[in-house]
């Protein structure tokens, strides 16, 4: 289990670190060159949901 460290600004957190592994384990053996698409994906589609709830609600709200 990861120690508790400063984070820099004086804040132990402590999930940095299971993070970072755990984000490592997800990616596997795949280039970053090939793990950037499925990231900038994943970004694409946030920004999909996101504008969709704005729209349903300010439809909702008229």
């Amino acid at each position: 289990m990861a120690k508790n460290k400063p984070n820099g600004n004086g804040v132990n957190l402590g999930f940095e670190e299971k993070l970072w592994q755990t984000a490592d384990k997800l990616r596997n053996n795949m280039d970053a060159a090939e793990y950037k698409h499925v990231f900038l994906g994943l970004i694409f589609l946030k920004y999909i949901s996101d504008a969709f709830e704005e729209k349903l609600l300010t439809k909702l709200w008229m």
